[in-house]
């Protein structure tokens, strides 16, 4: 019997790298192997294809019509020049980057300006993302990069989220179109990464939010930056205050969960007020955490927070005395801090001032059943804390650019400001800056309700709208009704009597002076059943710090608290005859009524 024949082997060969005849001299860049007309090997990169200069080119022209002697040269590892760039911020020019390096291909957009010096930022930033270039070669890939004229141009913005054009830019993609690319200032944190899948985040994330309005608020907060522009509402934000680990960072982690990394997207309060501008811009149309208030400079707090509202950057100038672009944004800011923003201000020295409050409202994140939560479904309240801390940290960067995407294919602007009328109309305000707080709340629940409309959050309908509703009455009752500054000059005046009443102040009808007033604020009168205090000029602007003599009168007159005046209804004072002789005009004050009416900030 013959044995079987033996199966034929069949020889396995890798193709050969493509030919390339470049047109010497020139450049060429290839993204692998090549070989040249020679069939000389050549590695991935950037060459200058030419020729080897030899005798007969010192000498004379060859007569013999023999070739000459090829030679390229690698400059670096691949690098494109893909198409040129205006930048619609500052109308400058630059050149969009592909690079092919052992990490995967890598984009940059590199402004034109920086090949002006040496190169070496540029050479710096290629280094960076992974390109090689060859040493004695460095000048030579300056050169390339010039001598390129790609016909493509694209528009390209340093800021993030809405773009003139009508998509939505972050720096690793643009939602709703392509037309527009983000172009990075420098080597910043991926602020927008995203891990894990949005499923899961809904499910032991956004599901354990139902029943804490503190939750459901930040989870709102987040996604009403991208509303801000399109209804009209001003940037600002919400200040939760509790002791310490009641739950107020975890709201904030939540917050910055929905755009990305929570521990990279959140910042601090502790940094210079040029600091927090770069770090409010790189977030606009999104949203700002900023945790504990303790660590930010007391003296300087309400400033950053009307910096932060109003959404613009101080000017500043270049080395070349030129004035430097300001940075803008708009956005909601959720801040956390064991004392509001007026107790951490007057730490400092410095008095409150109502707006700087109505920007970054205090929330309630101390007091509720579980501190800063009101159900832990059937946990205690530190798994609870640690179940959503664990989630959060495993599924984030999902829901934000998910709402983007539904906003962009459903967008309809006169819809949009009508939806958000009719959620304004359920939050009830009897003033200009009431009304401006409802806006703030009334803008994420109308964030809250269309994400839940667009099925990206598993809550029933209503219930973005009813937690923002309550915690804006909770506000309400706090600070009470009318105007913010009359209700701060009133509670700085009752605040002064408490403090300096026995000290600063003697009677009016004493027959001699008192000798233990030191700093004399005025005077009290007794009457039946109550104790006038009669102001000078000088104790009453003191005692309302930060606010002028005018106002504080209006304040005064507003909530009926001078109990006395002369005849001349113009006059807001009454003369009094002094001890120890002489007379002085007085403003006199009920302190009965500043408590009725000031109440405390």
């Amino acid at each position: 019997m013959s044995k079987p024949e033996a199966p034929a082997l069949t020889l396995i060969t890798k193709p050969m790298p493509p030919t390339v005849t470049p047109e010497r001299p020139c450049w060429g860049v290839y993204a692998g192997r090549v070989q040249n007309e020679n069939g000389a090997m050549l590695k991935p990169g950037v060459y200058w294809h030419g020729y080897r200069r030899t005798k007969e080119d010192d000498e004379a022209e060859p007569s013999d019509g023999s070739e000459r002697p090829l030679r390229d040269e690698w400059i670096a590892s691949p690098v494109f020049v893909e198409a040129r760039t205006v930048n619609s911020d500052d109308d400058t020019a630059g050149r969009l980057l592909r690079l092919v390096t052992d990490r995967g291909e890598r984009e940059w957009i590199m402004p034109m300006e920086m090949l002006g010096g040496s190169g070496e930022e540029i050479r710096r930033a290629l280094f960076a993302m992974g390109a090689e270039i060859a040493p004695r070669q460095r000048g030579r890939l300056m050169e390339y990069l010039l001598d390129q004229r790609p016909r493509q141009t694209i528009v390209t913005t340093s800021r993030p989220g809405w773009h003139a054009s009508g998509v939505f830019v972050l720096p690793h993609r643009t939602i709703g179109g392509d037309g527009v690319r983000y172009q990075s200032s420098g080597r910043v944190p991926n602020l927008y990464a995203s891990k894990g899948e949005l499923a899961q985040w809904q499910s032991l994330v956004a599901a354990r939010c139902l029943g804490n309005p503190v939750l459901t608020m930040a989870v709102g907060c987040a996604l009403a930056g991208p509303l801000l522009s399109k209804v009209g509402v001003n940037g600002g934000g919400v200040h939760l205050v509790g002791d310490s680990s009641s739950g107020k960072s975890l709201a904030q982690l939540i917050g910055a969960s929905v755009w990305g990394d929570p521990g990279v997207f959140a910042a601090s309060w502790d940094m210079t007020k040029g600091g927090l501008e770069i770090e409010a811009a790189s977030r606009n149309d999104t949203l700002l955490p900023l945790d504990e208030i303790t660590r930010a400079d007391a003296r300087r707090i309400q400033e950053m927070a009307y910096a932060l509202a109003n959404g613009q950057g101080k000017g500043t100038m270049t080395r070349e005395r030129e004035g430097r672009a300001k940075l803008h944004w708009r956005l909601l800011t959720i801040s956390s801090g064991e004392r509001s923003l007026s107790e951490h201000a007057a730490i400092g020295g410095n008095p409150a001032h109502a707006g700087a409050e109505l920007r970054m409202v205090d929330v309630n994140a101390g007091t509720r059943t579980y501190r800063a939560f009101d159900d832990v479904h059937g946990m205690d309240g530190e798994s609870f804390h640690r179940a959503l801390t664990v989630a959060a940290g495993q599924h984030y960067g999902h829901l934000g650019q998910a709402f983007v995407e539904k906003l962009i294919a459903g967008y309809d602007r006169d819809e949009m400001l009508k939806d958000f009328d009719k959620v304004r109309a359920q939050f009830q305000s009897d003033s200009a800056q009431a009304g401006r707080v409802a806006d703030r709340f009334a803008v994420i629940a109308l964030a809250g309700e269309l994400a839940i409309a667009y099925g990206l959050l598993p809550w029933p309908t209503g219930t973005s709208l009813k937690d923002s509703q309550l915690l804006y009455r909770e506000w309400l009752e706090r600070v009470g009704s009318g105007n913010a500054e009359d209700r701060q000059i009133l509670a700085g005046i009752a605040s002064f009597i408490e403090r300096h009443g026995s000290s600063r102040f003697s009677d009016v009808n004493a027959s001699e002076v008192e000798s233990r007033v030191f700093d004399r604020a005025g005077y009290w009168e007794i009457e039946p059943n109550r104790r006038l205090y009669l102001f000078n000029k000088s104790g009453l602007i003191e005692a309302a710090a930060g606010f002028g003599l005018a106002r504080i009168v209006k304040a005064l007159e507003a909530a009926g608290v001078l109990a006395k005046r002369d005849g001349d209804k113009k006059r807001h004072t009454k003369n009094y005859r002094l001890p120890g002789g002489g007379q002085a005009r007085l403003y006199v004050i009920d302190p009965e009524r500043l408590e009725n009416d000031g109440g405390q900030p």
